[in-house]
């Protein structure tokens, strides 16, 4: 038996998968697998140890700035909960200030800490707009996430090219049409080549 799965934890229940799928995890390629595991789904999965609170820190400013604020191209990494397979893609961010502005890091830093849980894409777009609409207290936000899922391009109908898009609308960017669609005109006419 392979020190990697010593215990009851994680790396062991990771050993037992490996035997269930027919493999004899004390393999050499596999030996160490266990916990190379473990600390992948860890490392994909922090998010969960994250507060909104330590995404932002201090960085929210008083601005009597009223115009759109746009961070286009976040890259999302995140795992499926239905088949803990990967989707990526990217975030588009805006909101209209009320008096107040965040860091423009601190946006993809919300991002980074939804995306890094076990998640859909529906329930982040969401996140993400709350999470923004919460600390700003803004005249509305805007989120459209692009990605595509490995669930759909590796198994089940194996469709390599589909793409799932989701917006969330907040506040004016759900309420003023033109609000929305300048907002989703910057969002779709990205710079982002797939």
């Amino acid at each position: 038996m392979s020190n990697t799965k010593a215990g009851d934890g994680f790396a062991a229940e990771v050993h037992h998968i490996l035997e269930a799928l027919g493999e004899d995890p004390d393999r050499p390629g596999l030996r160490r697998t266990p916990a190379r595991v473990e600390a992948s789904l860890r490392w994909l999965t922090r998010g969960y140890s994250m507060s909104v609170q330590d995404a932002v820190g201090d960085a929210v400013f008083e601005a009597a700035h009223q115009s759109m604020i746009m961070v286009r191209d976040i890259e999302v990494y995140s795992l499926c909960e239905h088949h803990l397979l990967p989707f990526y893609g990217r975030a588009h961010v805006a909101y209209i200030p009320n008096g107040r502005i965040v860091g423009l890091s601190k946006l993809a830093r919300i991002v980074e800490m939804f995306s890094r849980r076990l998640q859909v894409q529906e329930r982040l777009t969401d996140q993400i707009a709350d999470a923004v609409m919460d600390v700003l207290q803004p005249g509305g936000v805007g989120v459209v996430i692009d990605a595509a899922h490995f669930c759909m391009m590796m198994r089940g109908v194996e469709k390599q090219n589909s793409r799932t898009v989701t917006s969330a609308l907040r506040g004016a960017f759900r309420d003023d049409s033109k609000t929305r669609d300048e907002f989703l005109r910057l969002a779709h006419n990205s710079g982002y080549n797939r």
